[in-house]
C-alpha cells in the first residue's frame, strides 16, 4: 500500500496529460485516518464516474460494538452512515470544475426502506464505504489540481463528518439502531403470537403521490379495530399498540377510495424495515410475504400448476407447464406455486390486479358453463387448503364477489382509511345465503424438483462456446455476460431482458442490479442442468450470506447493489427466458 504523499506526487506528475493516464492511479493509499482505494478509473470525463472506496478501522471510527453485533442493528447503522455520507457529498458535489462528470461526488440515494447495500459495509474490523467520483478534466485533458482538491480536501472532511462517531449526533445514531431493534422485536412477536402482520396505531399509510414514497401530509392516522388491537412491549420504545393480523385468511373490503389497496401496499412493503418519519416504521409483515398478481405475457418453465389448471383442451401438461407467453390465469397459478416453492408463508392479493377467472367463479357461471368444461379451479377453492395443509396465509383485497366471505377468518372493512372488524356481522349474513363451493378435492403439494437447463450462450449468440475454457477455470468469469440495469423494472443479461415490472416488492433499483449479478453468477457457476431451482437459490443466497458481494462482482465490488430477498431471487430465475 502506498502513502497519500505518493498519490499526491503521482497525481501531479500526470497533470495536463491525456485522460487515460488517470488509470495509473488505481491502487490503495494510506491516509492519516483511513485507507483510500481507487478501484476503477473511468475511460473519459463523460463516461460513468470512477469507483472508489475507503476503509476506516473501528479503533478510529469508534462506534459502539453493540451497534453492529446483530444483523438488524448493523444494517440500520450502515443505512444511517450512507445517508450521512450522501448529505456530506451534497456540500461538495461539482465544487471541483471541469468537463463532463468532472467533480461529481455520489453514493447510493436511499429510499424509505432500510436495505443492506454495497455502499457501506461494517465488518468485525472496519467500516467500508463505496462511492463514485468524476475525475476532473479540461476537455479530455487531466485536471490534477481539481482531483487533488477532491481527494485531499473534500473527501477527508466528508469521511470524518460521516464515519467518525465522535463527530456525529450520538442520539441520532442511537435512534436509528434502536428503531431497527424494535422492528426486529415485532418480527419475533409475529412468530411467537402466530401473526402475519402488525400495523401500529398512528401509522401513516397513504403516500404523497404515485411517484413519491414519502408519507402524505394531513392523512388519517391508522387506528386498529378494538377486536384486533394488541399491545406489546418493545425493548426501546416500550409499549406499542396496533392491529395484529392472525394467520389464516383475512379479507379486506370496502368502497372505492376508502383505503383497501393502501393498506395492502403498506403490508407488502412491511417485509422491509423503514426509516423514522416514514409513517410505516411499525408496519411489520411476515418477511416471506409475497404480493401475487396476474402477469400476462411472462414466461413459465416446468411449473406444476395442476392444483389450479387441469385438462386443457390442447392436452398441454399442467404437471410440468411451460409457455413463453402466459395468460392472466396461468401466470397467477404459476406465481402461487413458484412462491410455495420459495417457502412463502403469506400471500397478498388484490382482486383488481388478479385474473378474475383465476380467483372465483360464481354459481350462475357454473350453471351456464359446467365444471367439467372449465379447466380452472379458482383460488377461492384452494385458499383454505393452502392454509390448513401448507401453512400459507392469505390477505385478500376484494370488491366484486361475496363468495370470499365464506373462506375468511377475519373480515376488515375500510371506511375512510379506518378499518372496522365486520367478521361476526358478515358471518351471520352468510348463514342466510347459500354457500358457494369453497373447497375443491385433490389438493396436493406440487413437485419442487424442477431443474434449469445449462445456459449455452453459444446456442443463442454467434462466437465461441462459453461453457468451457474460462467458465471452468473461473478466470475473468464476469466478463462473459454484460449486464445493464433499466431502473427497478428490468435488466438485460447477455442481451436477454429480464422483466421484473410486476415483482412489486422490489423496493429499489439497486436490488435489481444485485439480481443481475446473482443471475450472471448462477448461469456461469451454479446452473448445470441437474440442480433444482431450490438448490440453485440456496447456493446463491448462502454464497451472498457467507461471502458478501465479492463472488458476484469480479475485480471490485461496486457501489450500487442492495440485497434482495430470497423470494425475489426466485422471481428473477423464474422470469429468465434464456
Amino acid at each position: 500500500m502506498k502513502s497519500s504523499n505518493e498519490l499526491r506526487t503521482a497525481l501531479r506528475s500526470i497533470d495536463h496529460r491525456s485522460y487515460p493516464a488517470y488509470k495509473s492511479l488505481a491502487g490503495s493509499y494510506q491516509f492519516s485516518d483511513f485507507y483510500l482505494f481507487i478501484d476503477h478509473v473511468q475511460g473519459d470525463p463523460f463516461a460513468s464516474p470512477s469507483s472508489l472506496h475507503v476503509e476506516i478501522p473501528h479503533k478510529i471510527a469508534g462506534f459502539p460494538a453493540d451497534y453492529y453485533k446483530e444483523d438488524c442493528s448493523r444494517i440500520a447503522l450502515q443505512d444511517f452512515l450512507i445517508r450521512r455520507f450522501a448529505s456530506q457529498f451534497e456540500d461538495y458535489n461539482f465544487k471541483a470544475k471541469g468537463s463532463g462528470k468532472s467533480g461529481l461526488l455520489s453514493i447510493t440515494r436511499c429510499g424509505q426502506e432500510v436495505l443492506e447495500r454495497s455502499a457501506c459495509e461494517i465488518t468485525d474490523t472496519k467500516v467500508i464505504a463505496r462511492f463514485h467520483v468524476g475525475f476532473p478534466a479540461f476537455g479530455r485533458t487531466i485536471n490534477a489540481g481539481e482531483l487533488e482538491k477532491i481527494l485531499f480536501d473534500f473527501l477527508p472532511r466528508c469521511v470524518e463528518n460521516s464515519f467518525f462517531y465522535r463527530r456525529l449526533d450520538e442520539k441520532k445514531v442511537e435512534a436509528a439502531v434502536y428503531l431497527s431493534e424494535d422492528q426486529e422485536a415485532i418480527r419475533k412477536i409475529l412468530q411467537e403470537e402466530k401473526l402475519v402482520a402488525f400495523v401500529a396505531n398512528g401509522s401513516i399509510l397513504p403516500r404523497k403521490s404515485g411517484v413519491s414514497d414519502l408519507p402524505m401530509k394531513d392523512s388519517i392516522p391508522f387506528t386498529s379495530p378494538a377486536e384486533m388491537q394488541r399491545t406489546y412491549v418493545l425493548p426501546h420504545k416500550g409499549e406499542i399498540t396496533g392491529m395484529a393480523i392472525p394467520r389464516g385468511i383475512t379479507l379486506i373490503v370496502g368502497g372505492g377510495y376508502h383505503g383497501k389497496s393502501t393498506l395492502l401496499e403498506a403490508l407488502q412493503t412491511g417485509v422491509y424495515n423503514h426509516i423514522a418519519g416514514d409513517g410505516r416504521e411499525y408496519v411489520i409483515t411476515d418477511e416471506t410475504a409475497v404480493k401475487l398478481r396476474a402477469e400476462d405475457g411472462r414466461s413459465i418453465r416446468n411449473v406444476d400448476i395442476s392444483l389450479f389448471i387441469n385438462d386443457l383442451p390442447n392436452k398441454k401438461d399442467t404437471l410440468s407447464f411451460s409457455t413463453p407467453d402466459a395468460s392472466g390465469s396461468t401466470s397467477q397459478a404459476a406465481g402461487v406455486v413458484e412462491n410455495m416453492e420459495a417457502s412463502s408463508r403469506l400471500f397478498l392479493i388484490d382482486e383488481d390486479t388478479s385474473a378474475t377467472n383465476f380467483m372465483v367463479r360464481d354459481d350462475f357461471m357454473q350453471q351456464v358453463i359446467s365444471r367439467e368444461k372449465e379447466p380452472i379451479t379458482p383460488f377461492l377453492e384452494r385458499a383454505r387448503d393452502l392454509y390448513e395443509q401448507e401453512g400459507i396465509s392469505t390477505i385478500l383485497v376484494a370488491g366484486s364477489s361475496g363468495a370470499f366471505f365464506y373462506i375468511a377468518d377475519k373480515i376488515l372493512q375500510m371506511d375512510c382509511y379506518r378499518p372496522i372488524d365486520i367478521t361476526e356481522r358478515v358471518k351471520g349474513l352468510c348463514k342466510e345465503h347459500t354457500a358457494p363451493r369453497i373447497q375443491a378435492p385433490g389438493f396436493h403439494t406440487p413437485d419442487y424438483n424442477r431443474t434449469l437447463p445449462l445456459y449455452n450462450r453459444n446456442k443463442n449468440r454467434s462466437g465461441r462456446d462459453y461453457r468451457g475454457g474460462n467458465r471452468q477455470s473461473g478466470d475473468n468469469r464476469h466478463e462473459h455476460m454484460k449486464v445493464k440495469t433499466f431502473g427497478r423494472d428490468s435488466f438485460s443479461l447477455d442481451k436477454e431482458t429480464i422483466d421484473l415490472r410486476y415483482v412489486e416488492q422490489l423496493a429499489d433499483s439497486e436490488q435489481t442490479s444485485a439480481l443481475a449479478h446473482l443471475l450472471r453468477y448462477g448461469l456461469e457457476q451454479v446452473i448445470d442442468g441437474r440442480r433444482t431451482v431450490r438448490q440453485i437459490v440456496k447456493i446463491l443466497s448462502d454464497t451472498l450470506e457467507k461471502h458478501g458481494w465479492d463472488p458476484f462482482c469480479g475485480s471490485y465490488i461496486p457501489c450500487g447493489l442492495a440485497k434482495p430477498r430470497i423470494q425475489e431471487i426466485y422471481a428473477c430465475l423464474n422470469r429468465f427466458r434464456g
